[in-house]
């Protein structure tokens, strides 16, 4: 899988980032969720997965610039 970096909110392009993969997915850097009351909140989660925690800013900015 190759990635290639959409964006950060953070000084020097530091995490939380952005990346589409050469599969049509994202992959999301930053910080995971470590709260276990947060995590408490989580349903369905699989081995392997973990909550990585975006702000909005990121999300609405990559939506308006990158996606179709």
């Amino acid at each position: 899988m190759r990635l290639r970096f959409l964006g950060s909110t953070s000084e020097a392009g530091a995490c939380p980032s952005l990346y589409e993969t050469d599969r049509g997915t994202i992959v999301v850097q930053g910080l995971q969720v470590v709260d276990t009351e947060a995590l408490s909140d989580l349903r369905h989660v699989l081995e392997g997965e973990t909550a990585i925690e975006v702000p909005r800013e990121l999300l609405s900015d990559i939506a308006r610039r990158v996606l179709p």
